[in-house]
């Protein structure tokens, strides 16, 4: 690829995230395929296909906006809302690893599969969607928050770039499985490029429509999705639009060759991949640092028959036990 700063060969082409810029097109990206990290992380927790399959998608999203972050720090996905799947949480923790888990209602999926209502939208139903991105204890944690109204993940974290970042975006998605001789995994797959021109006027929005508009509303005119004239990014645009997921998700082709097959005509620069992988956050010292924080009343009630407090991470399954005495004493013995 032309002005490539980094060489790929065949191997190692998933868990990893190309970031790229389109000079010719002012834009600038990211693609990521995850492949064993996130098939962990679903065959861990067992999820019903459509569940993974949206999990997937909200990894996908995480990943590829994760890796932005300039510093060490914490970025949150996390949706709450009335649909079969009533939360989403994907952790990302600069630079390199992720966790994600998902509630769901079981009887009310078995519903919406029963009478085929299976899109993200469908799945999630309405609430809202949350980002947040957390510096640690000494900077003020910043979130930006979307409504859910059935509408994909792509088409929410457009809003959300419009709303609270407004810069043009436009972000690809995909999420499947492959089948090979040691049997069915599961992959995922992203693209995000946001127009970012060095002129100022260039992002100025195009001419809004006359009506007039509910207070908070912005009507955009319809030849401009983005309420952007611009014809590099009205190109760059077009281009991410034909991507298919099969793209994304096949493990034999690079993101380097699909930045090609995108950008052959305008020349993409690539960058050094980030490599990343999942990973929880949980261990001995957090849980027990947890129960400390419940009342002696609710601790008491937590005891099992055992005699011990037992607390199994949602994340990642991982069972932590405690003698009452290792709680109270305020302080963990040796593992």
């Amino acid at each position: 690829m032309a002005g490539s700063d980094t060489d790929t060969g065949a191997e190692g082409l998933d868990d990893r995230v190309v970031p790229f810029t389109v000079p010719d097109l002012d834009v600038r990206g990211r693609v990521v395929r995850l492949g064993s990290s996130i098939d962990t992380i679903l065959e861990r927790h067992g999820y019903p296909e459509p569940v993974s399959r949206v999990l997937g998608e909200a990894a996908a999203l995480t990943v590829l906006l994760g890796t932005a972050l300039k510093f060490e720090g914490r970025f949150q996905f996390q949706t709450k809302s009335d649909g079969p799947i009533s939360m989403l949480v994907v952790d990302f923790n600069a630079p390199d690893n992720y966790r994600a888990v998902a509630h769901f209602d079981e009887e009310r999926l078995q519903q919406a599969i029963a009478a085929g209502a299976l899109s993200t939208g469908e799945l999630l139903g309405e609430g809202h969607l949350g980002m947040t991105v957390d510096q640690g204890t000494q900077t003020t944690r910043y979130q930006g928050v979307v409504a859910l109204a059935k509408q994909s993940l792509e088409e929410a974290a457009h809003q959300y770039f419009r709303q609270s970042e407004q810069i043009p975006t436009r972000i690809r998605l995909g999420v499947g499985s492959v089948v090979n001789g040691t049997g069915r995994h599961w992959r995922a797959g992203g693209l995000i490029v946001q127009f970012m021109p060095n002129s100022p006027d260039r992002l100025r929005a195009a001419d809004m429509h006359p009506g007039d508009a509910p207070e908070g509303h912005e009507i955009l005119a319809s030849e401009h999705p983005d309420g952007i004239s611009d014809d590099a990014w009205a190109e760059a645009r077009s281009l991410v639009e034909t991507i298919e997921d099969h793209e994304l998700l096949d493990p034999m082709l690079e993101s380097e060759r699909l930045l090609y097959r995108l950008f052959h005509e305008r020349g993409a620069r690539v960058f050094e991949p980030v490599i990343v992988h999942e990973e929880c956050r949980c261990s001995r010292e957090r849980v027990l640092g947890m129960l400390r924080g419940f009342s002696p009343e609710d601790r008491r009630a937590m005891i099992a028959d055992d005699g011990t407090l037992g607390v199994t991470c949602e994340f990642c399954s991982r069972r932590y036990t405690f003698q009452p005495e290792e709680v109270e004493a305020g302080q963990s013995p040796s593992p």
